[in-house]
C-alpha cells in the first residue's frame, strides 16, 4: 500500500498546545485533557450489570438492557476515539506511554483469565464429583451433549487459523506492508464471524437449555461468555482494519493493533481449554 503523504500525521511535527509538551513537563508522559467519557462509560457499564440482573429476575425489560449496552458502546467509542487521536494526530504516545498501555492491557487480560478460571472451576467442581441430585453421573441423566468432533472441532479449526492470520497481519505491519496486513486482518475477522455463526447454529440445534441442571448452566455460561469475547474481538479487529487502511499504524507504533492481537490469542487459548474440557473430556 502506497503511503499517503497527505495524511495529517505525516507532517505534524509537534503538538500545538503547551500542556502536551513533554519538555515543559520534564518527563516522557503527556497529561491528558479532562474528558467525560471514562465517567459516562463506567456508569453505563454499571447500568448494563444492573439491568442484566434485573432482567433475569423479571424486574426490567430487554429494551432497558439494550439501551444500557448502546450507551456503553457509544461512550466507550468516544473514549477510545480520543486515545486514537492522541496517538495518531497529536503524536503523544511516547515509548513510555506505549509501555504503560501495554502493561495496562496485559493486566486486563490477566483479569479475564481469572474470570474464566472461575467458570472452569465451576465446571470441574460439578463434573469430577457429580451430585446425587443429577444422578451421580456426568453428563447428567437426560442430557445429550454435543459431538466434540462436529461443530466444536470445526470451530477449533476456525479459531486456530484466525490466530495464524492475525500473526501474519502483525508481521506485515512490522515490515510496513499495509496491504498485506489489511488482507490478513480481513481474513481474521471473517474467520471470527464464521465461528460466531457456527456457535449460533450450535445453540439453535442443542437438545438442552441453560435451565437443564448444572450442566446446561455451566455449558451456556462458559461458551456464551467465550462467544461474546469472540464477537468483541472481531469488532476490535475491525477497528484495527479501518485504522490500517487509514495508515494509522507504524512499524514502531501500533499498540492498538498489538492489544487486539493479544486479545485474540487469549480468546484462542481459552477456546482450546473449552474444547478439551467441556466438549471432549466432559462428554
Amino acid at each position: 500500500m502506497q503511503k499517503n503523504l497527505n495524511h495529517p500525521k505525516k507532517h505534524l511535527a509537534a503538538p500545538a498546545t503547551p500542556e502536551y509538551s513533554t519538555a515543559r513537563l520534564g518527563h516522557d508522559f503527556h497529561m491528558v485533557t479532562p474528558s467525560p467519557w471514562p465517567f459516562l462509560a463506567s456508569w453505563a457499564l454499571f447500568l448494563v450489570v444492573l439491568f442484566a440482573a434485573a432482567y433475569m429476575h423479571g424486574y426490567a425489560s430487554f429494551a432497558a438492557l439494550g439501551l444500557a449496552l448502546a450507551l456503553t458502546t457509544v461512550f466507550a467509542g468516544y473514549w477510545l476515539g480520543d486515545v486514537v487521536y492522541e496517538a495518531t494526530i497529536l503524536r503523544q504516545h511516547s515509548l513510555a506511554v506505549q509501555r504503560g498501555l501495554r502493561l495496562g492491557f496485559a493486566l486486563f487480560i490477566v483479569s479475564e483469565i481469572m474470570f474464566f478460571f472461575g467458570l472452569f472451576w465451576a465446571f470441574f467442581h460439578s463434573s469430577l464429583a457429580p451430585a446425587i441430585q443429577i444422578g451421580g453421573v456426568w453428563p447428567p441423566k437426560g442430557i445429550t451433549p454435543f459431538d466434540p468432533f462436529g461443530v466444536p472441532l470445526f470451530n477449533t479449526f476456525l479459531l486456530l487459523t484466525s490466530g495464524a492470520a492475525v500473526t501474519w497481519a502483525h508481521y506485515a505491519l512490522l515490515t510496513e506492508r499495509e496491504t498485506e496486513a489489511a488482507w490478513a486482518l480481513a481474513t481474521t475477522i471473517f474467520l471470527g464471524l464464521s465461528f460466531t455463526l457456527c456457535q449460533i447454529y450450535e445453540y439453535a440445534t442443542a437438545s438442552f437449555s441453560i435451565h437443564d441442571s448444572v450442566y446446561g448452566s455451566v455449558f451456556y455460561v462458559t461458551t456464551g461468555f467465550h462467544g461474546m469475547h469472540v464477537l468483541v474481538g472481531s469488532i476490535f479487529l475491525a477497528v484495527c482494519l479501518y485504522r490500517t487502511i487509514q495508515q494509522h499504524f507504524e512499524s514502531y507504533q501500533h499498540v492498538g493493533f498489538e492489544a487486539a492481537a493479544w486479545y485474540w490469542h487469549f480468546v484462542d487459548v481459552v477456546w482450546l481449554f473449552v474444547f478439551v474440557s467441556i466438549y471432549w473430556w466432559g462428554n
